[in-house]
């Protein structure tokens, strides 16, 4: 019984999401310390761009290579599939590279949140050297992190109404035609909250979805470690491997797909409401 207590006190898969100050930074009110997330946000920024650039710029010819067409693929997907379909065509060769930049960069924050990387708080001694322990953390499990990106999207959809519209008319927009008067005083307040539930819940449906993932694989692996007993790992590693393979396969993309999507969604019919 103490062996169990002991291992249940030592494991705990919240843990795992806590952020400690790496590098603290603070500006009076506001954080700005360096912790793991910001750390794999630099690495998933990094990569983005070596993979756009590598993918779109290198060795383009007319005969296309194998990466080539992978990128052409690419590129038409996410303009038939996001930007085609949802944005004005006006407002297309502005709006197109921000949602296909940001369907990429939450596509491989997500697939690096399943590659495990010597990133972590805690460590380990080699010959007297500390080393990092190796693990998987996804920067997108992390609410911060899914709500900048949410506001970022957020901030561009109402600017760009009020400046394809103008105040007055993208305001009025909100309002369903033909409500009755004597709703406005109803419609408007709920209106003005619907739009800043689409906030909470575009960044609130990629969180849930990676740190839902993340945990399920943590709790599986983690019951041998609770329980002691390594005959628990013929069920909790098939049952976390498939979770794993799971997320990896369709959920990391999907994910990335419907933010991108949304917020081409949001941006193109705040341009043009009667749509």
């Amino acid at each position: 019984m103490s062996l169990v207590l002991a291992a249940t006190e030592d494991f705990q898969p919240q843990h795992e999401f806590q952020l400690d100050p790496w590098i603290p930074l603070e500006l009076g009110p506001v954080d700005l310390s360096v912790n793991k997330a910001v750390v794999y946000l630099w690495l998933g920024a990094a990569v983005t761009i070596f993979f756009g650039v590598w993918i779109m710029r290198f060795g383009l010819s007319l005969r296309p290579s194998r990466r080539q067409t992978t990128g052409e693929g690419l590129y038409e997907l996410l303009q038939g599939q996001i930007a085609e379909g949802n944005l004005p065509s006006k407002a297309i060769g502005r709006w197109f590279p921000y949602v296909a930049s940001l369907f990429l960069f939450i596509w491989i924050l997500n697939l690096i949140g399943f590659i495990p990387l010597p990133i972590s708080n805690e460590k380990f001694h080699v010959f007297g050297a500390e080393l990092p322990t190796w693990g998987i953390y996804a920067a997108t499990a992390n609410l911060s992190v899914t709500l900048a990106l949410a506001l970022i999207t957020f901030l561009a959809t109402h600017v760009e109404g009020v400046r394809y519209n103008g105040l007055v008319a993208y305001l009025k927009s909100w309002i369903p035609a033909g409500a009755p008067k004597g709703l406005l005083g109803l419609i408007v307040p709920l209106e003005v909250i619907s739009q800043f539930m689409r906030l909470i819940s575009l960044s609130v449906r990629l969180f849930a979805n990676m740190l839902a993932g993340h945990m399920l694989i943590l709790v599986m692996l983690g019951l041998i470690f609770i329980f002691g007993n390594l005959a628990l790992a013929i069920i909790a590693v098939p049952v976390a491997t498939a979770v794993y393979l799971f997320e990896v396969v369709i959920v990391v993309t999907i994910q990335a797909f419907v933010f991108a999507l949304l917020s081409a969604i949001y941006i193109g019919g705040a341009i043009e409401p009667e749509h």
